[in-house]
């Protein structure tokens, strides 16, 4: 018999439901949350040592309570949107538009958060402009920090899909491979890879690289060379993890995935950051 892990955890934290809401607390959400907040105190952590004076850790407070906000306005935002678009039949949501807000009834694509966080960090650079301790940020030299925060927090929200039940694997033979008793997609009962796991612990790796070569390399720090290796690594794992993902757009591809064309772009936008700022110091280099 092949040997599989048997997984059917409740997705309720309590059982009973929050006042006025009337909805219980889910894993998924505190997970959401924890993925924030580590983001956040990862992002302070950065930008803490780079003011002095007594004000330091009031301005980097500061700072990064208003990137928490661009960040986390743009994931939520454009990850529901791109569910929509990439995703999902939008008939259904034209006739029934309301329904966009339930974002607590799942739908929430991770390539549509991508595009909302840079939408996101564009208009807080522009209005940091008029602050002036933080008019010195530009668009990369933020983005570069953020997405150490985005990687640590992608490790607490697929930890958080696996405990839903969602975003499921190709059935496997392998013995790691789990049977999700209740499948968020009511799909049959048959183990399959926890896809789920293996991006988050992908993430955590990328965090811990990014995290390292920040730290202790200094010219690792010049802007966009961070988030070109950040958008090459976890979108480039991203395309090859979509191979043992179940199909989750309504839109059937004969060749790639939805998640596999979405991801192409990030790619070589990553590639064309690390080739540029890499001939860059090059150049610096031979002068």
């Amino acid at each position: 018999m092949t040997a599989f892990i048997i997984w059917d955890p409740p997705r309720e934290v309590f059982s009973f439901s929050l006042p006025l809401l009337g909805r219980p607390i889910l894993w998924y959400g505190v997970l959401f949350a924890l993925g924030f907040f580590a983001g956040y105190k990862v992002f302070a952590r950065l930008v803490r040592k780079e003011f002095s004076g007594n004000e330091a850790k009031i301005l980097a407070k500061r700072l990064s309570e208003k990137t928490l906000m661009a960040v986390g306005l743009g994931a939520i935002i454009g990850a529901r949107l791109g569910d929509i678009l990439f995703y999902q039949d939008i008939s259904t949501w034209i006739h029934h538009p309301i329904s966009i807000l339930y974002v607590w009834e799942g739908g929430l694509a991770s390539h549509g958060a991508a595009i909302g966080i840079l939408i996101g960090l564009a208009v807080l650079v522009r209005k940091l402009r008029k602050e002036k301790p933080f008019s010195s940020y530009r668009f990369f030299s933020l983005l570069d920090r953020a997405v150490l925060s985005v990687a640590i927090a992608g490790f607490f929200i697929r930890i958080g899909n696996f405990i839903n039940q969602e975003i499921l694997g190709t059935p496997t033979a392998m013995p790691w491979g789990v049977l999700f008793l209740h499948p968020a997609d009511g799909g049959p009962i048959v183990p399959r890879h926890p896809v789920q796991l293996y991006e988050s612990f992908a993430y955590l790796a990328l965090f811990a690289l990014l995290y390292t070569l920040w730290n202790r390399r200094p010219s690792f720090r010049r802007e966009g060379l961070s988030t070109g290796l950040f958008l090459v690594l976890l979108f480039g794992f991203r395309f090859l993890i979509e191979f043992f993902k179940i199909e989750q757009s309504d839109y059937s591809l004969s060749f790639l995935t939805m998640g596999q064309l979405l991801s192409i772009p990030f790619i070589l936008l990553g590639f064309y950051l690390l080739r540029r700022k890499l001939s860059l110091s090059e150049r610096s280099s031979r002068t």
